[in-house]
């Protein structure tokens, strides 16, 4: 189940068994693979998986006894952390972390060697993806559907002015804004973090870093992720309650422009932003794409028929 409840012991959240910690650490392993492809939400897995509001509540936990230890609230940021379920959050980031560190190099490697057919499949899931984004909508209407034409028309004009789809030798603080826009989707199942480091061409970038175990620069931008967490993350909540549809829909006219980005030709994501016709090798990426963005559908259309589904019920 999706419940957002640990158990607990006089107000404490109880150590899991070994083997519920192994499953736990499965969980979390999936959502860190899903973080690394574009197009796949690391929220939507964790909500598959049954723990998005778990995971939520153990970061909301967390964050709350670093904000009372920042603002000198010593006593009230020890009873947060007490209530804190540490082991179960610890856990699921261990797996994450294992996922990225295991699984970075290959998606690497994919897009070194058959950049054309990694590029139509991320294509692919990023499509598929708008449709899930579309049905978290909670009462879509021709206004959010304006929203998003406007969005994507704007975006892939914008997108066209890149000389190319990878920033070249980003600063620091550039890590910085990448971790936080990334952990920021996480807060919102069915947008991918990895789709918005693909738009503003970072995506390769933090994957070599990833991959490459580069501390510094991987410092700097999961000290992004825990500023987004921290601050930023309270932020997006606070819009989704108020203009829950409408931040979609700017989500959703993002993905849309994006495919400026994403179209496999003429050089898959390594080239410039230039749109090309498809060449000799265009039956087998265009099979993956399809093949990529019915996967997603059924992803979450298998969810749907589950107790723990990939998207939670509209309001």
């Amino acid at each position: 189940m999706n419940g957002a409840r640990a158990p607990t012991d006089g107000g404490r959240p109880v150590r899991p068994s070994p083997g519920g910690l192994f499953l736990i650490a499965l969980r979390g392993f999936a959502i860190g693979a899903a973080i690394l492809i574009p197009g796949v939400s690391g929220g939507t897995v964790a909500l598959v998986t049954g723990i998005y509001l778990r995971l939520l509540a153990a970061i909301g936990g967390a964050s709350a006894a670093v904000s009372r230890f920042l603002r000198a609230d010593l006593r009230g940021a020890v009873r947060a952390m007490r209530q804190t379920d540490w082991w179960f959050l610890i856990t699921v980031v261990a797996g994450a972390v294992l996922a990225l560190l295991s699984l970075a190099g290959v998606v690497g490697a994919l897009l070194r060697n058959y950049p054309i057919r990694t590029a139509a499949v991320f294509f692919g899931l990023i499509a598929g993806s708008v449709v899930v984004a579309w049905r978290i909508m909670r009462a879509p209407s021709a206004f959010h559907a304006a929203a998003i034409a406007a969005v994507g028309a704007a975006a892939f004009y914008l997108f066209g002015f890149r000389s190319s789809a990878v920033v070249a030798d980003p600063a620091w603080y550039v890590f910085l804004g990448a971790g936080v826009m990334a952990v920021c989707a996480f807060i919102l199942p069915g947008i991918s973090g990895s789709f918005l480091l693909l738009a503003v061409g970072m995506y390769q970038n933090v994957l070599a870093a990833i991959d490459e175990i580069h501390l510094p620069t991987l410092a700097v931008y999961y000290g992004g992720w825990a500023f987004g967490l921290a601050v930023l993350s309270r932020f997006l909540e606070w819009l989704l309650d108020r203009w829950h549809d409408l931040v979609v829909a700017v989500m959703v006219g993002l993905m849309l422009g994006s495919f400026r980005i994403l179209w496999p030709w003429p050089d898959g994501l390594g080239g410039d932003t230039g749109l090309g016709a498809p060449g000799a090798d265009w039956a087998a990426p265009t099979l993956l794409a399809v093949g990529s963005a019915v996967l997603v559908v059924l992803l979450v259309f298998w969810a749907d028929r589950t107790n723990n589904p990939a998207l939670p019920p509209p309001e």
